[in-house]
């Protein structure tokens, strides 16, 4: 089996502060962890810097202050240990679906160009995507575009991969049946994984642990231990009265930080005229 051979990575920011110049901090002394072979979904309002953060955790943006390190060595945006699948796939039109995957081996270099394809084809296999290999991307759905970005991190063999709203633009259909997919190949593979979703229930679903990020510049204010068993099985799984017990109280958790962000209302104008009097 594909990557069974893999060593699960962990990866530790610690004590994070940026902020955009001329901007507000967004973070100030942010800490986390994501333990060898965890999925840790983070969550949180619009504008709580998300995407900020896993940017940060991938060394595209650096900290002013702190460190983000993967099995005690900083990170940076070239690791190894490194994958990353962005929001949309960015696969290269001109390329065929083998040669997107089996791009970030060329560069790597070290492998003949026939070790690079045999490679490639193993983890189209593990994304259900053998039989699209000679494919051009504007002949594929979105999902089997998603599917090929992710073959493409993976067949570098990454201890972390980092998820940003991975399956967001895709119809629910396809979106439930890729999160299967990847609690699958997480099994297979065992990366640790980190990954972030405006959708509650993706969260819950997929998750190990689920973070909430509140506003800028306040970082993680919010932990939940997601206690659901394993495997999970997607009707069965979401039914599940515990599945609905975390919904309600992450939901809670970010009602209550956009709560937070709306100005306070006027006093009436009846309040005016008693103030006066």
């Amino acid at each position: 089996m594909i990557g069974r051979h893999l060593s699960p990575a962990a990866l530790a920011a610690d004590h994070i502060l940026f902020g955009y110049p001329g901007g507000k901090e967004v973070f100030s002394g942010l800490s986390l962890t994501a333990r060898p072979g965890e999925l840790l979904s983070l969550v949180g309002p619009s504008g709580c810097g998300k995407t900020t953060l896993l940017n940060l955790l991938s060394g595209f943006l650096r900290p002013s202050l702190g460190t983000v390190r993967i099995n005690g060595v900083d990170v940076s945006p070239g690791l190894t240990a490194l994958g990353y699948v962005f929001q949309t796939p960015h696969l290269f039109p001109w390329l065929s679906v083998l040669d997107n995957v089996r791009f970030g081996l060329r560069m790597a270099g070290g492998m003949s160009a026939e070790a690079q394809r045999r490679k490639a084809r193993r983890y189209l296999s593990l994304v259900g995507l053998e039989h699209a290999q000679a494919m051009l991307p504007q002949e594929l759905s979105g999902g089997m575009k998603q599917r090929v970005a992710l073959a493409r991190a993976l067949v570098l063999e990454p201890g972390v991969l980092l998820m940003d709203e991975p399956f967001a633009a895709l119809d629910a259909i396809t979106r439930r049946d890729l999160q299967d997919e990847l609690l699958r190949i997480q099994v297979e593979l065992g990366q640790t994984i980190v990954f972030i979703t405006h959708d509650l229930e993706e969260a819950i679903f997929l998750a190990d642990r689920v973070l909430v990020l509140g506003l800028p510049p306040d970082g993680i204010r919010d932990e939940f231990a997601i206690d659901l068993p394993r495997p999970r099985e997607g009707l069965g799984t979401r039914a599940c009265a515990r599945f609905a017990e975390y919904r309600g109280r992450l939901s809670s958790s970010i009602a209550a930080l956009t709560d937070a962000r709306r100005p306070a209302a006027p006093p009436a104008a009846g309040a005016y005229a008693h103030a006066a009097a």
